[in-house]
Parts: structure tokens; sequence; C-alpha cells
């Protein structure tokens, strides 16, 4: 079997492993640039709304999203052990397929339990003092919205699954497909078109279930059509367990979902106490976080890239070529967010102007708080995108729980100390809750790329810890 047909290439430069990381890079970054737009495209039509039903849906979609990410954590585990297993004795058909065929079983049944969590979000919601308008219209757009979980795993399964296969573009695709399928269904059914019910909030969740489903089923078409990826046959016997490949999976991936929670949840968290500060500052605070996280998407497709890459080499037992990979993806992801950091100290408000009409003057608020938030953003933008591709690159060594603790001490411990004593303390209010979550992803950020670059003495690169690193030529 030749080799250099299943797996990406492997140069022996750097030169060459900056292309390669770039040519896996770019398709996951769009395709999570897209998945983000389809978020965006959701925020845009609500936002037309009103406040009340933009800050419902805004505490709702963290709620929810805090679960699915966590979740999606869990069961991209199966990109490391997919890729280890490719670098190892590729083409590897029936390790792989057994893998994912036990990520998809992960998939179900964690999205099960998932969805039990997403209807305690009412409770939450009236637990943290939310407005009780708000609570209501964000429990309506919930019962509906949870029913998307288990789908939106099981498209991330697949995702991964054809990432390490080198078919990262159908990821793109699909995604691409979902936005107008999104944007057509939200135009649809929240305002009453094309002889559709005008059901507001509740349509919007609708639109995300069409779309989320409408997903998976495009990716069995793909993976059916597809020589490369059909000839996994991964739902071929899907009844049949692997006990031991569903413990590994999990035993990676709960850290890598706790990772999520510890990150996602501090985000979360910020929504929530940004509510106690009236829905304006709420409504202000979601735009702004929705500009930030649209560009983080790119470092996320960059680390990635780098889980796979560096997972490629793992498998082999390639320390230089685990060197490569890493870096080049941290260089690559650093350069990025220090662009997007000067876009919004340049041309702050025509990014705001993507979600709300910025000449308005009942939105003349809502820009002064927004604007605030994005030159935070902006100071962040470099360390959010140092740690998103440093855990990248550990999860390729199948690194998770180390980062997992580094994730929980910095985001909870100084980022969210700093986000309470200066948002009540010091009475900053949402100014202080964005310090503080800029302090987090700097200590997370810093602890990460450390960790990275003593991977050799640590024994991650399968050698025995304090064995000297070989020289890495250029």
């Amino acid at each position: 079997m030749d080799r250099s047909a299943i797996l990406p290439s492997r140069p022996r430069s750097w030169r060459g492993e900056f292309g390669a990381t770039l040519r896996l890079s770019w398709p996951l970054a769009l395709a999570n640039l897209l998945q983000m737009l389809t978020y965006a495209i959701d925020v845009i039509f609500i936002a037309r709304l009103g406040e009340e039903p933009l800050a419902a849906s805004a505490l709702s979609v963290s709620y929810f999203g805090l679960i699915f990410w966590a979740l999606s954590g869990l069961t991209g585990a199966v990109a490391p052990m997919i890729s280890a297993e490719l670098g190892r004795r590729a083409p590897a058909l029936r390790p792989v397929r057994r893998t994912t065929r036990m990520a998809l079983w992960l998939a179900v049944l964690s999205g099960a339990l998932g969805m039990a969590l997403c209807m305690t979000a009412g409770p939450f919601m009236r637990l943290t003092g939310q407005e009780p308008r708000i609570t209501a219209l964000g429990s309506e757009y919930m019962a509906i919205l949870v029913w998307s979980l288990i789908p939106m795993l099981l498209a991330n399964v697949l995702r991964n699954f054809v990432s390490a296969l080198d078919r990262a573009l159908f990821a793109t695709l699909i995604t691409a497909g979902g936005i107008f399928v999104n944007a057509f269904a939200n135009y649809a059914l929240i305002f009453g078109n094309f002889g559709m019910p005008a059901l507001g909030l509740v349509g919007a969740g609708l639109a995300t279930l069409i779309t989320s489903v409408l997903t998976v089923l495009a990716y069995v078409a793909v993976i059916a059509l597809d020589r490369r990826l059909a000839r996994y046959r991964i739902l071929g016997k899907w009844w049949r367990p692997d006990r031991d490949r569903l413990v590994d999976l999990i035993r990676i991936g709960t850290p890598i979902g706790l990772t999520i929670v510890a990150e996602g949840g501090i985000f979360s968290a910020a929504a929530f106490m940004m509510g106690r500060f009236g829905a304006l500052e709420l409504a202000a605070h979601t735009v702004a976080l929705q500009i930030a996280a649209l560009a983080f998407q790119v470092p996320f497709g960059i680390g990635q890239a780098a889980t796979i890459r560096v997972g490629y080499y793992y498998g082999a037992r390639d320390p230089v070529g685990m060197a490569r990979a890493g870096w080049s993806a941290i260089v690559v992801g650093t350069l990025f967010m220090a662009c997007t950091a000067l876009a919004m100290l340049i041309v702050p408000k025509a990014l705001i102007s993507i979600y709300v009409d910025v000449d308005a003057p009942e939105n003349a608020t809502l820009l002064v708080f927004a604007l605030r938030y994005l030159t935070v953003a902006a100071a962040f933008q470099l360390f959010d995108g140092l740690q998103a591709v440093a855990a990248g690159a550990l999860r390729g060594l199948q690194d998770t729980r180390v980062p997992m603790w580094i994730a929980v001490f910095s985001y909870w411990v100084p980022g969210f100390g700093i986000a309470m004593g200066l948002g009540f303390g010091a009475e900053l209010a949402g100014i202080g809750i964005w310090l503080g979550l800029a302090t987090g992803l700097v200590v997370a950020a810093f602890l990460l790329v450390r960790r990275w670059t003593r991977r050799d003495r640590l024994g991650l690169t399968g050698r025995p810890a304090g064995e000297p690193a070989p020289l890495v030529a250029y």
C-alpha cells in the first residue's frame, strides 16, 4: 500500500511544513468561519426582533454552546486517535473504522445527556437573577434548540474523520451550504416569509435544527461518494461495540471537553454577569464577543490542523516532525491574530456594523459599550490565538490532562477573580468583566506554550523524559 496516497505530505524542512500546515489549516479555518457566519446570521435576524429577544438568545446560546462545545471536545478525541493510527500504519482501515464508530456512539450517548442539561437553562437564568421576560423567551427558544444537539455532535465526528483523512475541504463546502439553508430558514420562520408562520425566536431555533440535520445527511452522502472515505465503511456494523476504543476516546476526550468547559464557561459566565447590568450592556457584549469569536475561528482551525499533523508524527514516533508541525502552526496562528487585532483597533465601527446599524440613534449607547469591549478584545487577540494553537498541538501528542488543569486555573482563578473584582467590586461593570477575560487568556497562553516547549523533557513525544531533544534541521 502506498502510504503517500493515504497521508498528507511529510516534509523535511520548515518551509515544507509551513506549506503543509497552511494547506490543511485553510479549509478547517474557513469551515470554522463559515460556521460562525451561520451563528452570526442567527444574531443578525434575531437582533431585528429587538433587545429582549437578542439578550434572551444570547443567554440560551451561551448555555447551549457551552454544553455543545464540551461534548464536541469529548467526541473530538477521534481526530488525534485517527491521526496517530494513520501515522503508525496507514491506511489502518480497521482501527480508523472502529475509532470513528465509537465516536459516533459517544456523540449519541453524550448528546442525550447534554439535552437533559440544556433543559436546566430556564431555572439557571432565574437563579442568576435575569429579567423574567428574558428568562421566558430564552426558555422557549431553548426548548427547540436542544433538539439540534445530537445532529451537531454527529456532524462534528464526521468532520474530524474527513479532515484527518485529508478531505478537510468537504467540511468547508458542507458548512457553506449550511449557511444558505440557515439564512433561508431564518428568513422564512422568524418573520413569516414564503407563506410560513411568523414564529419569532422559536423560528430561529427551528432554523438551527433544520440546518443541523441536513448537515449530517450531507456528510453521510459525501463519505459514501468519495472513494478514499468510503473504503473505511465507518457505518458498517455500526451496532458492534469496541470497549477499548470507547474507553480511549473518553480518556483522551474528557479532559478536552473539560478544557472547553473551563474556557467556554468563563465566557458564558460573562454573559450572565453582563445580564446583571441590563439588556443593553448584554446586547453590546454579545455583538463584541461575536466579532472576537469570529476572529478566533482561524487560529482554532489552525489548532485543529496542528492536532492532526502533530498526531501523524506522534503515531510515527518522529519528534522532529512533531516540532516542525507544532511550531509552524503556532507561528501561522499568531501572525493571523496580529492582523485581527489591528482591524479591531483601526476599523471597529465597520466590524460592529455587521450586526447592528451603527448610525441609528437608538443604537448609540450600545455602540459606545461595544467599542469599549472591542478595544479589550484587540488586546487579547495574540494570546487567544497562542493558547488555541498550543492546545491543539498538545492534543496531537494526546496530552490533554495537564492542559485541562491549566485551563481551569487560568480562566477561573485569575480570569474569573479579576472579572468579579473589577466588574462588581471596583464597579467597572462590563469593562471589568472583559479585563478578567483577557487575563485568563494571557495566563493560559503562557502556560500552554511553556508546556509545548518542554514536551521532550516531559516525555510527551514518546522518548524518555530527560533525554536530550534532537536538533531540528532547517
